[in-house]
């Protein structure tokens, strides 16, 4: 079963206060808890659910950080997060109230960064995944970049963090590996090792998997460890050179 046609039902009796309980309230009619928003998850379904609706909330809010909602970015939402046909009347009623509601993104952005507290790098997937949808149209533009970046911020992520998640979305003979790896060049093999493995870890799809990714977008999450392996083969071939 896709986990995008239990958004709005799913959430249902969770404690969900905060921006999205006040969004899915005005879809359900005042039905959903209104209780003050709680850290972590009873079940794996709710982590999930909590994920994809994170998603396509900050991605209607990314769709109008340039001004204008594009065909690219909105056909993104649909295919890129494979979003079943039969279900995008309930994904599309998430989308357009968020979309022409009042609230800014940061209020979303910090509900997200309580609910998932201690799993940076959950957070740092949702990133990936805004970048991801932000790519849609051709390019990231200024103002898309610009939101991304706060969110991270908001999210509690270093620079370094946030420069990685950037870096990784470029082509294998494009990207820096340093920067993949949030390392220096200076740093010795060993050290570079080190948090290669620490990444390779901590971005691996069956932890997140495990900890509430949605299979639906989990290549993306594929696509991340593939760069940090990427990253690690140029690294060694680099200091073999030196």
């Amino acid at each position: 079963m896709s986990i995008w046609g239990s958004l709005i039902g799913g959430m249902i009796g969770f404690s969900l206060g905060g921006p999205f309980g006040m969004l899915l309230g005005s879809l359900l009619g005042g039905k959903i808890s209104r209780a003050k928003s709680r850290a972590g998850f009873t079940s794996a379904a709710q982590a999930q659910q909590m994920f994809a609706l994170s998603l396509i909330v900050l991605s209607a809010k990314l769709s109008k950080a340039d001004g204008q909602v594009s065909k690219e970015e909105l056909i993104a939402v649909k295919d890129k997060l494979k979003i079943p046909d039969n279900e995008l009347d309930q994904v599309g009623k998430i989308f357009n109230q968020a979309k022409k509601e009042s609230n800014g993104y940061e209020p979303y952005a910090k509900q997200i960064a309580q609910f998932y507290s201690g799993n940076i790098n959950i957070l740092e997937e949702v990133i990936n995944i805004l970048f991801y949808i932000a790519e849609s149209d051709g390019e990231v533009s200024s103002s898309e970049l610009v939101m991304i970046e706060n969110i991270s911020k908001i999210f509690g992520l270093t620079e370094k963090q946030f420069l990685s998640i950037k870096e990784s979305r470029k082509g294998s003979d494009k990207l820096n590996p340093y920067i993949v790896l949030e390392s220096k060049p200076d740093d010795d093999i060993a050290t570079i090792r080190r948090r290669y493995l620490s990444l390779s870890k901590q971005h691996h799809p069956d932890l997140l998997l495990s900890k509430g990714v949605p299979q639906e977008v989990i290549e993306e999450s594929k696509n991340k460890m593939r760069a940090i392996n990427s990253a690690w083969d140029l690294v060694q071939k680099l200091k073999t050179k030196n």
